[in-house]
């Protein structure tokens, strides 16, 4: 059996997995908000339950908002500010008493897509964050590339390509730099070119809804968003030309994307041919959690 947690800002979720993949369980609780010895309990409860639940023991994959250093053991890059510093899997390796494997939530997310998911049966399949934030995971022959750094993947910090008229002045990001690609392709990044360029505050999802309905400032703001994650995109298939592209976060529910997104890569890539696949994921906001089991794979 293969447990996996999903270790959220704002909720911890366990799954356990059969041997076919099959969930056998899936429990969350909220988790505690900048309080580190809380959250290795909370973590530490949900296993302990689910084990007396199933009445057998399993592996421990969990998916963190972040990336363990390869030289010191701690925690860095989280959004969940508690972890930072911290030597989260010799703790929880200690408070469990077995082996504990860590890895980036995008890293998990494309993980599950490539076993049983959307991209199962792919030698490459790149995963993509598009939410509150922009990440990526790499997953090749089923196993996840980490890299030398830890940050394999890590697509969203890199400067969007070829900048024109309409992506100036290049926005300043949380990193340090100017002109992320998680500046323009993120939630808030879609809303923040949305009020650059037509003046009204508007979330993503009424974005959408409006450019629906007729809006043509709206649809303008969507189309540049799609020009611009296609530029993105292009860039990541001149290195790894996966075989499929898998679309997670908020952002990947407009099914527009699935229908425009070839046609924006295409001229960017270095290739007369466009193979390459941009799917919506199988298993949804269940994917995280999913991967992480299956980092006992």
């Amino acid at each position: 059996m293969r447990l996996g947690i999903d270790l959220g800002g704002s909720k911890i979720e366990i799954i356990a997995l059969g041997d076919d993949g099959q969930a056998l369980l899936r429990r969350r609780v909220a988790t505690p908000q900048g309080d580190y010895p809380a959250t290795l309990q909370a973590v530490a409860g949900l296993v302990a339950a689910a084990e007396s639940e199933l009445g057998r023991r399993g592996t421990l994959g969990i998916g963190i908002p972040g990336t363990e250093s390869q030289t010191s053991g701690l925690i860095k890059n989280a959004n969940s500010t508690c972890l930072i510093g911290q030597p989260l899997r010799q703790d929880l390796q200690s408070l469990l008493r077995r082996e504990v494997r860590l890895a980036n939530d995008a890293n998990c997310f494309a993980l599950s897509e490539a076993i049983d998911g959307s991209g199962r049966d792919a030698e490459i399949v790149f995963g993509v964050i598009l939410g509150t934030g922009v990440g990526g995971g790499i997953v090749v022959r089923q196993q996840v590339l980490s890299g030398a750094n830890g940050i394999a993947g890590e697509w969203g910090h890199n400067p969007l390509p070829l900048p024109d008229a309409a992506d100036l002045p290049l926005p300043p990001c949380y990193c340090g730099r100017a002109g992320c690609v998680e500046t323009y392709l993120s939630g808030p990044g879609l809303s923040a070119d949305h009020r650059r360029h037509a003046g009204a505050t508007l979330s993503a999802e009424q974005i959408e809804q409006r450019a629906a309905a007729g809006d043509a400032a709206c649809e303008a703001t969507l189309q540049r968003y799609e020009e611009r994650l296609g530029r993105a995109l292009a860039g990541i298939i001149n290195v790894l030309d996966p075989q499929i592209i898998i679309l997670g976060g908020g952002l990947s529910k407009m099914q527009r994307l699935y229908r425009n997104l070839p046609e924006r890569c295409g001229p960017h890539v270095f290739s007369d041919v466009f193979y390459n696949k941009i799917l919506p994921p199988a298993h949804g906001d269940s994917s995280g959690v999913r991967g992480a089991a299956w980092l006992w794979n």
